[in-house]
């Protein structure tokens, strides 16, 4: 019997063992695992490479991690839509030396030097790396012990995690039917915009595209029409479509932070499920001025990739779900400590989780909504054919309820030679500008 079946056996053990159907104690149970490792070397890393890949036009990028047990490897997500490629020389030229010869069983270990070996830290290139590589030796842990992730996070704490889905539409009929169907189709969350972020179709012919200013591809947005525009949508879609369905908006950081407040204000009649990104990262310090004026529940941290981002928020009470995206700070290591912390300050999470996660990512997502107290909602995802020819395993939603296989580790696994038909677009994915009448840049 070779490593990985000896060690799938006595993980079988462990879980009979906590099922009840086992008479062995706890001592006996770590006794057995003892001998049958006794005189095995460690099991050791032998390569760190990025996989891109964009079967949906989208730029992925998983990170594999090789092992010298022949056959047993792992992935993580590293997916930095805007900047993939200087995630994937992260990965290739700087973490697959410092990890090769490491004991792949030290995921903590491995992620704190992993951390501090670029001295400086906290960057979203580095955070998305790291977060490929701790992902990835998760995933190793899960095939190892024969157990889905969610079982070495404590097991199950719900059946499936409730999702939310996104409508809208450029007119308030379009609207209105849009959440119509996502109801229809089992949908009990809905996220709604007019149009775009920060509804730009509603301003007018911006001044400075006459002037000559920017480049005439760069798009426009006004305050007043999109706060007016918005109102006017939750009003429509609560009167049209009832209070049974929960509703929530993403400002997007698009508005000056004062008229953010001015606007969730005018929401609370509407009783939003929550609003997202009130604020940019930047302006952390008006969430205490939010809250002292409303009892909307906010959702914030889609850009956080710092710890000194997210503590005071969560400690404060001024946020009430987080919303990272656990590629940009690191990986599940991070994630399942931060949902630790916010658990103690009855904050729920909202992991980020749109297009631009690879199914890998999103199956961390959900392994971690299944396996935490203080879960929320989580945001759900459609694959298409050819991502699933590329990603075999990948999450399922029904019923507005995203479920993950019983595959041991996440469950994901990739064809590589099916994601090299399908290289990175041309455009190399920076985010496009915004701009107000005049010209000058909105923050995202």
């Amino acid at each position: 019997m070779n490593r990985r079946n000896l060690i799938k056996g006595v993980g079988l053990g462990i879980a009979a063992g906590a099922l009840g159907v086992s008479s062995r104690s706890d001592e006996a149970v770590a006794g057995t695992y003892a001998k049958a490792t006794k005189g095995l070397p460690p099991l050791k890393i032998t390569g760190v490479k990025a996989i891109l890949t964009a079967p949906q036009g989208i730029r992925l990028c998983v990170v594999k991690v090789e092992t010298s047990e022949p056959g047993l490897y792992g992935l993580g997500c590293a997916t930095f839509n805007q900047r993939p490629l200087p995630v994937a020389v992260a990965v290739d030229k700087y973490l697959d030396p410092f990890a090769k010869g490491r004991d792949a069983d030290n995921i903590e270990d491995i992620w704190q030097n992993a951390y501090t070996s670029s001295y400086w830290r906290n960057g979203p290139v580095l955070n998305n790396a790291l977060s490929g590589l701790d992902q990835a030796l998760w995933d190793i842990k899960g095939k190892r012990a024969n157990m889905p992730i969610y079982q070495l996070l404590g097991g199950k704490c719900r059946f499936a995690a409730d999702c939310y889905t996104h409508c809208g539409g450029h007119d308030l009929k379009q609207i209105e039917a849009s959440v119509r169907k996502g109801m229809d189709r089992g949908f009990r969350h809905i996220r709604i915009q007019r149009g775009g972020y920060g509804s730009g179709h509603l301003s007018k012919e911006p001044h400075f595209k006459g002037a000559g200013f920017a480049l005439p591809s760069d798009s426009a947005m006004d305050v007043r029409p999109y706060v007016e525009g918005t109102i006017e949508m939750f009003d429509h879609v609560r009167s049209t479509c009832g209070d049974k369905v929960e509703l929530l908006h993403d400002i997007h950081e698009r508005i000056p932070p004062i008229e953010a407040i001015n606007l969730v204000k005018r929401l609370e009649p509407y009783r939003p499920f929550f609003i997202e990104d009130p604020f940019a990262p930047e302006d952390n310090g008006y969430f205490r001025q939010l809250r002292q004026q409303t009892s909307v529940p906010i959702a914030m941290g889609e850009l956080f990739n710092n710890p000194h981002e997210w503590t005071g928020l969560v400690s404060e009470r001024l946020i009430d779900f987080i919303r990272v995206h656990i590629s940009q700070i690191g990986g599940l290591s991070v994630a399942r400590k931060i949902a630790t912390l916010c658990e103690w300050f009855n904050v729920r999470t909202a992991w980020h989780g749109p297009g631009d996660v690879s199914p890998v990512g999103h199956a961390a997502n959900a392994h971690l909504d299944l396996a935490i107290a203080n879960f929320g909602i989580q945001e759900s995802v459609s694959f298409s054919e050819k991502t699933k020819d590329v990603f075999s395993g990948c999450p399922t939603v029904k019923n507005g309820y995203m479920y993950v296989n019983e595959a041991p580790g996440f469950g994901v696994d990739i064809d590589e030679k099916a994601a090299a038909k399908f290289p990175l677009p041309e455009h190399p994915g920076y985010w496009s500008p915004v701009r107000r009448s005049d010209g000058t840049a909105v923050r995202p």
